[in-house]
């Protein structure tokens, strides 16, 4: 691994060597453009525009462009982008991520390659992590691109269509992944083309990229909408479960996140639900709806994974401790934890269009992002993004000291050297930020250091301006906040007067994250542009990543030494760091195999979604859907006719509403003939009698037959992707069966769609 390592080290230094001689050129044109009036560079990017909308490539206007924007952000931001600014820039109209420490204006960086990619007229989207942040990016840098003839738009949840309309159709429009995902969806459930919000996907910026594309990727985005009244199973699966006794009928693997029923289990549930074979397809409900209580209750934890405010059960962001505002666990999860959480059930939700955010990204035609933290994770990134990662240079060295992490046996005695090293640094006025994996061990902290009189801010990760304000002010002399995991992300910490005397920033970590990415963002919140500072992590054996993921020599070896452990002491042993190193590295991989395996499945979904909505938009955009509606005719006809003479006659008379006054002993191609004959007649018939309306009516019917059949099809996709699952279907790789079954599932559903439109037309009254 060191050696592999090595050699990437050396790529990216030769790729910064590449990137240091293209940005002293921009640089090289800063008093050109110094010297210029502000009309004057104006006119130069006017120019500019001119030349890249008349066939000049990007690449080749790139040193001019940024040297222009790079003026424009001195004159209006009174910021000039340093070298290592102009290089991550570079780097981001590569279609690369550019890792770049916190604090090294990343925003500033942005507006470098966001202007010379707007020249072309195809639309800029800058993606931040909150709507806070995109509302302040777009305000502050509107200005700058405004002084350079360009137009900037911000989406923002609750706009109306018309005015997300309009900040689509500017050069540059700021905005968060989840509204830009949601608004994609949106687009394709509308009844008239004009309808649409989005002009296309072109060059994408996203900050605080790791983030967006692998911490968030296992949450897909849904639209759903009421469905029936919730199952009665909901409850009658929690009340079973709930009667289990854990190893004995069922068991939890937490490294997986998995919970399985035993035989001892499956023998109980048969009982309970008094059936004969559990497994059965025919029990598939009944199975399903005991998995989602068995999660429900063994696995999602309240106050980590959800929080139950108002009678609602709402998600928390694992990452962030964000609470996700119009987001609900899929696939009968959401009303499993109502049902475990005794609240009203309500009308189960019915998925009309979903994605993921790896499929939803993948549409740009130029994806790139920018973080504090990529480089780590750079193999899953190339894998499934094909996104390479190259480390900038810092403008200044950093001065930041990491020590090493401090390891106790119990987490009692963890935290309560934590209270004490916040004491210790609070009574110096050397201000500190605590970092916590979830909002309850956030609240155990707080409720500590009440007692011990240590006045204190926790971040409420609700709020995202006051959240921003939070942080903003972490550095101050004597401050001590509480944040969970990296909530305040994307705003930087300035540190007060008389800070840099005192150390700069204290960062304590509560806890190691499942991924070494999320605690290099938390100590990166200290020591920002060359300013001094401090990290140190205090662990214990019963954290969820040792206690669940360490090896079990790992675990031996503590055992083993378990004797020497002192209460309320450090453990001082040898293999701590290792052991600690290898527990993260182990969960890391499991959690990339997850995400990995879920787009393998995802992916099956998305293809077949991009091939309904280009027949979708084909017909909201069709002036003669005749033609159409007469092809789908020939596929109905073509698909009955593998059946049995007499049964091809039935089908067809029932379809196309008619009866059959030839022969029946005719040749096949005789019967489909009449068919096809009677039911152009049907239709031209109809178009005569209404004209004006005849493409209306079938655009209205066509589109109500789609949208209905995909929401059907996505249920049942769904349902497919559970039972391979369960089943390890045939010995056959899973993954690979549901993409063979769900191509069935898709035909059949395509099918049903042109079945459908055929049997209205053909009963239409006038």
């Amino acid at each position: 691994m060191a050696f592999i390592d090595k050699i990437m080290s050396k790529v990216n230094s030769s790729e910064v060597k590449k990137l240091s001689k293209t940005a002293d050129k921009v640089i090289a044109l800063q008093s050109k453009y110094e010297a210029m009036s502000d009309e004057e560079i104006r006119k130069c990017s006017k120019d500019l525009k001119e030349r890249v909308q008349n066939g000049e490539s990007l690449d080749n206007v790139l040193v001019e462009a940024f040297a222009i924007a790079r003026e424009a952000d001195a004159r209006i931001l009174k910021k000039r982008p340093f070298k290592v600014q102009i290089m991550g820039g570079i780097v981001l109209h590569q279609g690369r991520i550019a890792e770049m420490k916190t604090g090294e204006g990343k925003t500033l960086v942005a507006t470098l390659p966001a202007y010379l990619n707007a020249l072309s007229g195809n639309g800029v989207h800058v993606i931040t992590v909150n709507d806070y942040l995109a509302k302040v990016g777009a305000e502050e840098m509107s200005k700058v691109y405004e002084f350079l003839g360009l137009t900037t738009g911000v989406i923002l949840p609750d706009m109306s269509n018309e005015d997300k309309k309009d900040a689509y159709n500017c050069d540059i429009t700021y905005g968060i992944n989840s509204e830009f995902g949601f608004d994609y969806l949106r687009d394709n459930m509308v009844k008239s083309y004009d309808e649409k919000v989005q002009r296309g996907f072109n060059f994408c910026i996203v900050d605080e990229v790791d983030s967006i594309l692998i911490d968030e990727a296992r949450t897909p985005l849904i639209v759903s909408a009421k469905g029936k009244k919730a199952s009665e199973l909901y409850k009658i699966a929690d009340y079973f479960v709930k009667s289990l006794d854990e190893d004995v009928d069922y068991e939890v693997d937490h490294k997986t996140k998995t919970v399985i029923l035993t035989e001892e289990g499956v023998s109980k549930a048969e009982k309970y639900y008094n059936v004969e074979n559990f497994s059965d397809l025919e029990n598939f409900a009944i199975k399903h709806h005991t998995y989602q209580a068995l999660r429900a209750n063994y696995i999602m934890t309240k106050e980590v994974d959800y929080i139950v405010s108002d009678n609602e059960v709402l998600i928390v962001d694992e990452f962030t401790g964000r609470v996700m505002d119009g987001r609900r666990f899929s696939d009968g999860l959401h009303e499993a934890i109502e049902a475990k959480e005794g609240l009203q059930q309500k009308e189960e939700s019915r998925t009309m269009a979903s994605i993921t955010y790896q499929n939803f990204f993948k549409m740009y035609k130029k994806l790139s992002g920018m973080t504090g933290t990529a480089k780590t994770e750079e193999y899953e990134f190339n894998e499934i993004f094909n996104l390479d990662v190259v480390v900038i240079p810092t403008n200044k060295p950093i001065a930041r000291v990491d020590n090493k992490d401090v390891l106790y046996a119990t987490e009692y005695d963890k935290f309560k050297a934590v209270v004490e090293e916040i004491k210790k640094t609070h009574e110096s006025g050397q201000p500190v930020l605590v970092g916590t994996t979830s909002i309850d061990k956030s609240e155990l902290l707080s409720f500590m250091l009440k007692r011990a009189g240590i006045h204190h801010t926790v971040l409420n990760a609700k709020y995202h301006e006051k959240e921003a304000k939070i942080v903003a002010k972490a550095g101050q002399k004597g401050a001590v906040t509480i944040a969970t995991n990296m909530a305040g992300r994307g705003t930087d910490i300035l540190l007060g007067e008389g800070v840099t005397e005192l150390g700069g920033l204290k960062v304590i970590g509560t806890e190691r994250h499942d991924s070494q990415r999320i605690d290099n963002q938390l100590r990166g919140r200290s020591g920002r542009q060359g300013d001094v500072g401090e990290s140190i992590f205090y662990l214990s054996l019963e954290d969820d990543l040792l206690k669940n993921h360490m090896s079990e020599s790992d675990k031996n070896y503590f055992e083993k030494k378990k004797k020497n452990f002192e209460d309320g002491k450090p453990i001082i042993l040898p293999n701590v760091q290792k052991a600690i190193n290898h527990a993260q590295k182990a969960v890391e991989s499991d959690n990339f195999e997850t995400r990995k395996n879920l787009i393998k499945y995802d992916n099956v979904t998305s293809k077949q979604m991009e091939v309904l909505y280009e027949q979708r938009d084909l017909v909201l955009k069709s002036d003669n859907l005749k033609d159409k509606i007469l092809s789908m005719a020939d596929d109905v006809i073509i698909d009955n006719t593998a059946k049995e003479q007499k049964d091809t006659i039935s089908a067809l008379n029932g379809i196309f509403d008619m009866e059959y006054d030839k022969d029946p002993e005719d040749s096949m191609t005789t019967i489909c003939k009449w068919y096809k004959e009677k039911f152009k007649e049907n239709v031209d018939k109809k178009e005569e009698e209404m004209p004006e309306r005849f493409n209306e009516i079938i655009r209205t019917a066509l589109i109500t037959i789609i949208d209905d059949v995909w929401v059907d099809h996505l249920q049942s996709i769904e349902h497919l992707k559970q039972y391979i699952v369960l089943k390890q279907y045939k010995q056959m790789d899973p993954a690979q069966a549901f993409m063979i079954e769900g191509a069935d599932m898709f035909k059949e559903s395509m099918l049903n769609i042109k079945k459908d439109i055929v049997m209205f037309v053909s009963s239409m009254k006038l």
